[in-house]
């Protein structure tokens, strides 16, 4: 195995955005490193909201990695020129992203097909961005698990710094199970830095995905750490946190979220309370139900914190 293996926090749009990032962190903590959620050119412009969430002054004290998604070159050099100029000095380009409608023009995993359009992406941005680490985050391809095979033998010859594989195909959206036969197949004939990402819920399952690949460089949490904030912090301690230590990181997490998102977003209660409900789409699965629906049927603020404060009680 690697002398160091890398637990990395998956980006994932509508979550991990940097007040999130900072509040775990300062509550959790475990992973190495977090990556944004990609930014990406809308209507001719770089999204105001990317900016935001990548500006060095929203993620001090963190080790990020901004992500962005693009079809094409010129666009993608816009994004990393951003980068740059922001300061940061590694950036990880999105090629597996499965929604539809990003799909359909090309980004993300909809671009997997096309290993021609692959190369056309990465090779400019690799000469003009020498002073980046790029690395490259995807599926096993859109419609076919061959379709990543396809492409290693560009990765294997690109500069790139590590490629994270997410082992279903863009089709699938989150559904159905990982294709671990898939991921050794890319597994055995990837010269680069390699990490895993996706359906890892425990650290028993990361424990047992290392077994399996050991030469993987690291894992990339999304979907488990959302529902288990202490996942990393559990597989570098080698043990479960206690009842009381969790409950009172949660508190501290969830009242830091609160505050954060009341002082900044401006749409008053009904935005606040939005945004913190989808906290609780992944957040403690296996908490009480009852109190749970409690929390995600509150349409008033004061009636949101009461359950969560009976929640977390339990």
């Amino acid at each position: 195995m690697p002398d160091t293996f890398s637990l990395r926090f998956s980006p994932l749009q509508g979550y991990t955005d940097a007040v999130y990032r900072q509040a775990h962190a300062r509550f959790f903590g475990g992973v190495d490193c977090y990556y944004s959620p990609f930014a990406r050119v809308e209507h001719g412009e770089i999204r105001r909201k990317d900016l935001r969430d990548i500006a060095p002054e929203a993620n001090t004290g963190l080790h990020l990695i901004p992500q962005l998604i693009a079809p094409d070159a010129p666009t993608a050099a816009r994004l990393l020129t951003l980068f740059a100029e922001t300061g940061w000095q590694e950036a990880n380009l999105n090629l597996g992203c499965p929604f539809p409608l990003l799909a359909r023009r090309h980004n993300g995993a909809g671009i997997l097909p096309h290993p021609d359009e692959v190369e056309r992406l990465l090779v400019p941005l690799c000469e003009q961005f020498p002073q980046l680490r790029l690395s490259v985050k995807l599926r096993l391809g859109w419609e076919d698990a061959s379709e990543c095979l396809a492409l290693l033998p560009l990765f294997n010859r690109l500069p790139l710094a590590d490629i994270t594989l997410h082992p279903r195909l863009g089709r699938q959206q989150y559904k159905g199970t990982v294709d671990l036969d898939g991921f050794r197949a890319f597994y055995d004939r990837c010269e680069k830095p390699l990490l895993y990402n996706g359906d890892l819920l425990t650290p028993s399952d990361i424990s047992r995905l290392r077994e399996a690949f050991p030469r993987l460089s690291g894992v990339l949490l999304g979907r488990g750490l959302l529902a288990r904030p202490s996942l990393a912090l559990e597989y570098i301690r080698g043990r479960a946190l206690e009842r009381e230590e969790m409950r009172n990181a949660l508190r501290g997490m969830h009242d830091e979220l609160f505050r954060r998102y009341s002082e900044q977003l401006q749409g008053g209660d009904h935005q606040v309370l939005a945004k913190m409900k989808t906290l609780w789409d992944y957040l403690c699965p296996d908490a009480d139900r009852k109190a749970r629906k409690a929390v995600l049927k509150a349409t008033r603020l004061a009636d949101y914190l009461a359950a969560v404060n009976r929640l977390l009680a339990l």
